[in-house]
């Protein structure tokens, strides 16, 4: 997990009297606070940001309750719970199946918790039975397992991790059923399997044997105990979470119905985010094989060149861009200059174009669905993965915004990162922007 500097001090731009400077210094860290645990603990990324920055900025927005929100990379809906529980109707869009469920659940609160708590215990209780009784191990088909990291979970972690699944499938229905396998996702990440996030997802030691049901039980009952503790105006409202690509959202969200945007996109930084969940995808089924990972990868805005293929022509949003051009020209020089020919070298200067084009497509199919005077900030951040070529990730989203007609209130400075390849600090940014009407 990165760590904030402590000299960030930067501030810039004003908007309706209220300064857009970077957060205070003790809250710019992505650590998951205490009091911000429920809900938000029940399936998170590792590097998703802080729900303390979602409430500072739609402060800053003037977000007030009733207000519509948008997430259109929802991810884990870091954005869509913190807008819910301050009284706001949210939507989002997430297209990567596991973050979805997890998104979808952790924004529908209407669950019995006690009945839920119940028909847990019932089904933990058979998947222990089942447990002792069986004597062949149970394994994952050879295309799903192929899928995996290589060691990343034990047979016999694994094993249990598949009655319980089964269990679950068998015994729970609807929105139980869908709470049930987000606790079993968390728990299989962080009781059962060898992966360690830091903050790249990899493979550390051997956990031989793992207690998979009084795990996934006792996270039930967390989750069971924060229904219980839910301000009821907040389990109100609405939320809608689309499982859908953020390039195409018109279908979905009604013309100029959303007040505000909060969200994070992917970064330029040949970081494979389907790698994240894939252990978890694949054990419950929503990636079984090569091609349904490609199809999610092809869902997702272009950000590392394990999903670039060759029909994605995002890249024609950004033709003649000089600034991009001359971007992609200096990667290729770089590679060139440093005797790079492998295949994924090779995409760096295309996965590039592929980006900016992508989110340029975004945020043009965003344009209609906001009203007038709509405020937007994305979460991002300055990347020099390819062959250390420094990407300004924020400062040329702004001026491709600019670009749409949308007006560039500030780029905050969130914090800073240290980048192990060039020992230099690279930047983590709030883009700011106001939408002015058509």
């Amino acid at each position: 997990m990165h760590h904030p500097q402590q000299d960030a001090t930067e501030t810039s731009g004003e908007m309706d009297g209220t300064l857009f400077g970077p957060p205070d210094r003790a809250k710019s860290s992505n650590r998951l606070a205490p009091e911000d645990r429920a809900v938000h603990d029940w399936y998170r990324f590792v590097l998703a940001f802080p729900p303390h920055l979602v409430r500072e900025y739609l402060t800053r927005f003037g977000v007030r309750p009733g207000a519509r929100v948008l997430d259109p990379f929802c991810g884990t809906g870091t954005t869509v719970v913190e807008a819910k529980k301050a009284g706001c109707d949210v939507i989002g869009f997430e297209a990567n199946p596991m973050p979805h469920l997890a998104c979808s659940v952790k924004t529908n609160w209407h669950l019995d918790s006690d009945a839920f708590l119940t028909s847990a215990e019932l089904c933990a209780g058979l998947a222990r039975d089942i447990i002792s009784a069986e004597t062949d191990p149970r394994t994952l088909p050879p295309e799903a397992a192929d899928l995996l990291l290589a060691n990343s979970i034990c047979p016999l972690p694994l094993h249990k991790a598949l009655v319980l699944r089964d269990t679950i499938d068998d015994c729970m229905t609807g929105l139980a059923r869908d709470y049930a396998r987000v606790a079993f996702a968390s728990t299989l990440v962080h009781a059962a399997s060898n992966l360690h996030f830091g903050p790249e997802v990899g493979v550390r030691g051997r956990r031989a044997d793992a207690d998979v049901v009084s795990a996934w039980l006792h996270r039930i009952r967390v989750m069971a105990a924060d229904l219980r503790a839910l301000p009821q105006d907040a389990t109100n409202r609405q939320a809608a979470i689309h499982h859908h690509d953020s390039r195409a959202m018109h279908a979905a969200v009604a013309p100029r119905s959303i007040d505000a945007v909060f969200t994070s996109p992917p970064y330029p930084n040949e970081k494979d985010y389907t790698r994240t969940t894939r252990l978890e995808s694949v054990i419950l089924g929503f990636i079984p094989d090569k091609a349904a990972l490609r199809r999610v990868k092809q869902g997702l805005v272009k950000s590392n060149t394990r999903g670039v293929y060759v029909t994605d022509e995002d890249g024609a949003w950004v033709a003649g861009n000089a600034r991009i051009d001359a971007l992609c020209t200096e990667i290729e020089r770089r590679r060139t200059e440093l005797g790079k020919t492998s295949g994924f070298e090779k995409l760096y200067h295309k996965v590039t174009r592929l980006y900016f084009g992508g989110m340029v497509r975004h945020l043009e199919a965003l344009r209609p669905l906001l009203k007038s005077g709509a405020t937007l900030g994305y979460v991002v951040g300055d990347q020099a993965s390819y062959l250390q070529v420094l990407i300004r990730t924020g400062d040329i989203l702004a001026e491709l915004a600019a670009g749409l007609g949308y007006e560039v209130v500030g780029l905050d400075l969130f914090r800073e990162r240290f980048a192990t390849a060039t020992r230099a600090q690279i930047r983590e940014e709030v883009l700011v922007l106001r939408w002015p009407g058509s």
